[in-house]
């Protein structure tokens, strides 16, 4: 599988499953900048990222689109793309989207991940 296919899976499941990912692929700490910048700007620690994710079903309906990867060495990806999905609550959310991935002995790792909302 083509390394940007398998990060994009990867990116899916970090939407779509639950703590369980997350576990499994975000690195030992993992810089998060989103809008609340209270609650999720800095680093963090793998488990504290994977808290986030108790609720499996807390989206629905993604599509990814405008898809990118820059591979930045052999083990360093950054994707981008947006994000067009629904919340659990039924309400759209549009972003543009980063993230870049370590390549360890687990496999490819989220280190960093970026949200930028879209107003439309």
């Amino acid at each position: 599988m083509a390394l940007q296919e398998h990060l994009f899976d990867l990116k899916e499941g970090f939407w779509l499953s639950g703590e369980e990912h997350f576990l499994e692929h975000v690195d030992k700490e993992c810089l998060l900048a989103f809008p609340q910048m209270g609650e999720m700007h800095g680093v963090f620690a793998r488990e504290h990222v994977a808290a986030t994710a108790m609720n499996a079903n807390r989206w629905r309906d993604l599509r990814l689109s405008g898809r990118h990867l820059l591979r930045v060495d052999d083990d360093v990806a950054i994707i981008s793309y947006r994000a067009d999905v629904t919340r659990a609550d039924d309400q759209p959310y549009l972003a543009l989207v980063s993230s870049a991935y370590v390549q360890t002995s687990d496999g490819w790792n989220l280190a960093f991940h970026q949200h930028s909302p879209v107003e439309e």
